[in-house]
């Protein structure tokens, strides 16, 4: 349909008929000077990748020859091409429905080969995409290849091949075909969109911590989003009871109603697969819970790369090799797990002694009063108030932990104490 239009130099003008009064994308020789390198997105749906490896490969002329020979005899589409400079390997991409007639002809044109063991068994890997950013003179442009790899990268999506053409116009990606419309977002939001980035969030625990959370974002979100240029999207909620979920984002004027109505039976396993089928985007877990189960789901989460903030101090304070585990799997999936407010609440302790300890500073000795509840409820005991009426006002003012048996055997200061720790340098 194209090549004529193409052949004559005439330029073409997509709409979209649902939108015709929108301006559209306009394709012609004659490219906008704009600062814009990448022009465009583009998507190949169910390709399926075939490797031909092998020791006996290296240095032998003609095997790629031999290779695209067979495959062009076979009438098979080839969508894809790259090979190591080794010569160890050539990768293509073809169509999911001719892997079966690929797999046949390759196997059947080195059969010699493979039975000496020269060669190996055809790979094949199917369920794929080739996602593609489309421009010109991006192979001039220094990071533009590093900036995509990075931006699919922090949000989990594996990357199986690349391939980037010489005319400079072109750099493809195979991807997982459940991650394409996950990698066009954050592609269309590093190159297009980076004046503001979404951020989405599923929360679990909306008791007085979690509600007030509800209302800050609320509150903030216009600043947030004008300032700071962050849109915040609470995509989940959930609690002890009931979750609820909407891709277009809760209301958080109204929310308490939506999950009493629309929500469905919480467990911990549901809420997890929820988020992965989402699969969204700079995705962020908050647990504003004191549960410890909710704790052990925190690794679910970062193996998915979704950065976990927790105001929960049971997975800091938890076993030092746990601990170390949760850090380490955030390092590793390059997403952040955060419980600054695990120790002075909304005061940057943690960060501080972070940086303290960063630009080469020891810490020698803590002087605290880590426990507000108590420092509450020690100075309202009297003569004339009951310990537990100041215990009971100690908890209506939000004070005390859900459970006020926490703070009064001591094991919210406890756990406090060990977290500043280790913080603080103590493998404990």
């Amino acid at each position: 349909t194209l090549y004529p239009v193409f052949e004559k130099g005439i330029p073409v003008c997509i709409k979209n008929a649902f939108s015709p009064e929108k301006t559209g994308t306009k394709i012609s020789a004659i490219a906008k000077e704009n600062g814009q390198v990448v022009k465009g997105l583009s998507v190949i749906k169910n390709v399926a990748l075939v490797t031909v490896s092998g020791s006996g490969m290296v240095g032998i002329p003609g095997i790629a020859d031999r290779f695209f020979g067979t495959m062009a005899a076979q009438k098979i589409n080839i969508i894809f091409i790259t090979q190591a400079s080794s010569e160890h390997s050539i990768t293509v991409g073809i169509k999911q429905s001719d892997v079966e007639l690929a797999d046949k002809a390759i196997s059947d044109e080195f059969s010699g080969e493979i039975s000496l063991g020269k060669v190996n068994e055809v790979e094949i890997e199917q369920g794929l995409s080739i996602v593609a950013i489309v421009g010109d003179k991006m192979k001039s442009s220094i990071g533009l290849a590093g900036r995509a790899f990075h931006t699919l990268g922090k949000n989990g999506i594996n990357i199986r091949a690349i391939a980037q053409g010489s005319t400079e116009r072109n750099i493809s990606m195979v991807i997982d075909q459940n991650d394409v419309r996950k990698a066009l977002n954050v592609l269309h939001e590093s190159f297009f969109l980076s004046d503001t980035r979404r951020v989405h969030l599923f929360l679990i625990g909306v008791g007085s911590v979690g509600s007030a959370l509800l209302q800050q974002i609320n509150e903030q979100y216009p600043f947030l989003k004008e300032k700071q240029s962050i849109e915040l999207k609470v995509i989940g909620l959930a609690n002890s009871k009931k979750m609820l979920f909407l891709e277009d984002g809760i209301k958080l004027t109204n929310w308490k109603k939506e999950l009493d109505s629309s929500g469905e039976s919480m467990d911990s396993s549901g809420f997890i697969r929820k988020v992965k089928k989402l699969n969204l985007r700079n995705s962020v877990f908050i647990d504003e819970t004191a549960d410890e189960e909710i704790t052990k789901i925190y690794d679910k989460f970062l193996s998915f790369s979704i950065s976990v903030v927790t105001s929960n101090k049971i997975a800091a304070s938890s076993g030092y090799d746990n601990y170390k585990r949760l850090l380490e799997l955030a390092r590793k999936k390059n997403v952040k797990f955060l419980y600054e407010t695990n120790v002075g609440a909304g005061l940057p302790i943690i960060k501080t002694i972070h940086d303290l300890i960063d630009s080469g500073d020891r810490v020698l000795k803590i002087q605290a009063v880590l426990s507000g509840s108590l420092n509450f409820i020690f100075n309202t005991f009297d003569n004339t108030t009951s310990f537990a009426e100041a215990v009971r006002i100690a908890q209506t003012k939000g004070y005390t932990e859900p459970d006020p048996r926490v703070d009064l055997r001591g094991d919210d200061v406890r756990r406090k104490i060990l977290i500043l720790a280790r913080e603080s340098g103590a493998k404990l």
